[in-house]
């Protein structure tokens, strides 16, 4: 199948803000959310993965990609609002949802105060609370300019397409910095979350092992995948392991029955 003859782009406007999104494959839809100071040029191996199996949304948030920033700090649950309007303006929902990193924050935000526009949620590489972080894996790259050589591919990405222009890059990156050195905590949330779950990790991933299995183990209907022998960018690593747990997940999102249960025996 020919993917890109059914690739589409547009904006949507969103209370003022014109979110930029792309479109492409056949099928059931679904959401992909990429992570911070991130554009979809990162979900290149999913889109070409995915796609023969599934209609990809995928939307750019404010101050990402090409979509513009507008006055004011970031926030979670603002950028969970945006989202929504997002698929309220195309009519999609409950939809299948791939979140990465801040992505995935994004998307379990949505999924707390919106939950009938969620089907399923795929959680990559993000955690309930700032415990979840491996001590150290944050603290350096809080403490960079946005000029800083460790800061250059995710520069690269945000100077090639934003609308407001290569200057803007260090005031979009300091609110992505006070975001995530913000301490947060949303164990409160967890028994809102309804939708089944998959919480996946990679095994040297800037969120720990044990907090995802708690993440996982603490929603309704969790399921947990740690891929091995990746990083936090396990869709980039491992894309055809990423893929088919995506696909498979989503595919068939509750457990319905396994041949030694032990937790789940207790349910």
């Amino acid at each position: 199948m020919d993917v890109q003859t059914t690739y589409t782009s547009g904006t949507v406007d969103v209370d003022g803000l014109p979110v930029f999104y792309e479109a492409l494959g056949d099928g059931t839809p679904i959401m992909l959310l990429h992570g911070g100071m991130c554009t979809n040029a990162l979900w290149s191996e999913q889109y070409s993965g995915l796609s023969p199996h599934r209609r990809i949304i995928a939307p750019e948030r404010r101050g990402h990609g090409h979509t513009p920033d507008r006055d004011g700090p970031l926030t979670y649950d603002d950028m969970a609002d945006e989202t929504v309007g997002f698929l309220q303006s195309v009519g999609l929902g409950p939809i299948d949802m791939v979140g990465w990193s801040d992505g995935g924050m994004v998307a379990f935000r949505v999924a707390v105060h919106h939950p009938e526009l969620v089907r399923t949620l795929t959680l990559l590489g993000c955690g309930y609370s700032s415990e979840g972080y491996v001590p150290g894996a944050l603290e350096e790259l809080l403490t960079a300019e946005a000029d800083d050589e460790s800061l250059a591919t995710l520069a690269a990405l945000y100077c090639a397409v934003s609308p407001d222009g290569p200057e803007h890059l260090a005031v979009a990156w300091e609110k992505v910095r006070k975001l995530w050195a913000e301490p947060f905590d949303w164990s409160s949330d967890l028994a809102k979350v309804q939708a089944p779950t998959l919480v996946i990790v990679g095994d040297d991933d800037f969120i720990s092992v044990p907090h995802a299995n708690d993440f996982a183990q603490a929603l309704a209907h969790g399921q947990l995948a740690v891929i091995p022998g990746t990083s936090h960018a396990s869709p980039i690593e491992k894309p055809d392991l990423f893929n088919r747990l995506v696909l498979d997940f989503t595919d068939q999102p509750l457990v319905t029955e396994t041949l030694m249960p032990v937790r789940r025996s207790r349910d």
